[in-house]
């Protein structure tokens, strides 16, 4: 039996009276979230913690050898970690816990994204014989883990104090490792790789508008989660099943 519009109207009026959004946020203030904002942060990583689990030994179990095998390691733990970390920072802001628990994950939070970056790209820069053998990027795989901990250094020192600088470094430290790259070697797999960054472009403007859109830090993570799963079927088929072949 279809439901009437009597017995609709008060979902969609409690619908109405959700608080999908708090005002922006200033330079003094930190943007506090509404409830929702709070769950959909949660959820949004949160359902994606067991798939990149799995994610992480299916690559380790496709290994044919050492070298693949630490490439797995060290990639899936990130994956697992970058969305892990971002989940507890998130239920500890939600539940409203002791502000040093709060600051903890928030800083292990957002260090993990420059940990992510670098992880990232390792199964390329050690796996690739395209990029192991070519003079430009041989060395590579050294200067992007360099790039995090200066990252990471600098998040812990100036946490939350330059906002603008901060995501300017995220995005910089995705993307300069990336251009010497492109330009030096052609990999299979490159197109995923770009559609990746630019979801991850992309997801930046949600990541900037808290308070100007509802969910914006939500949409932000949706896109994380999708272009992290488009790099990961790149790893996976060009970096493990094509090199089994």
């Amino acid at each position: 039996m279809w439901p009437n519009a009597a017995s609709i109207q008060p979902l969609t009026s409690r619908f109405k009276r959700i608080r999908w959004m708090n005002s922006a946020s200033n330079s003094k203030v930190r943007y506090d979230p509404t409830p929702i904002e709070h769950i959909m942060n949660i959820l949004t990583h949160g359902l994606v913690i067991v798939p990149s689990i799995y994610g992480g030994i299916v690559l380790v179990q496709q290994s044919q050898n050492f070298r693949q095998i630490f490439a797995a390691v060290i990639y899936g733990i990130s994956l697992v970690f970058i969305f892990t970390m971002s989940t507890l920072f998130h239920l500890t802001a939600y539940f409203n816990y002791d502000k040093k628990v709060k600051d903890f994950f928030h800083r292990g939070d957002r260090a993990m994204i420059y940990i992510f970056i670098a992880a990232s790209y390792f199964p390329w820069l050690i796996l690739s014989p395209a990029i192991r053998t070519n003079e430009i990027t041989l060395h590579f795989w050294w200067i992007v883990w360099l790039f995090a901990v200066v990252g990471v250094i600098y998040q812990q020192i100036f946490h939350e104090k330059y906002k603008k600088l901060e995501t300017l470094l995220y995005v910089l430290s995705g993307l300069l490792p990336a251009i010497p790259i492109v330009r030096a070697v052609r990999i299979a797999g490159l197109e995923e790789l770009k559609l990746g960054g630019v979801l991850y472009l992309f997801g930046v403007f949600f990541f900037k508008s808290d308070g100007k859109i509802p969910c914006a830090h939500a949409i932000w993570h949706t896109f994380v989660a999708f272009a992290a799963a488009v790099h990961f079927f790149a790893v996976y088929h060009y970096l493990y099943l094509v090199a089994e072949t």
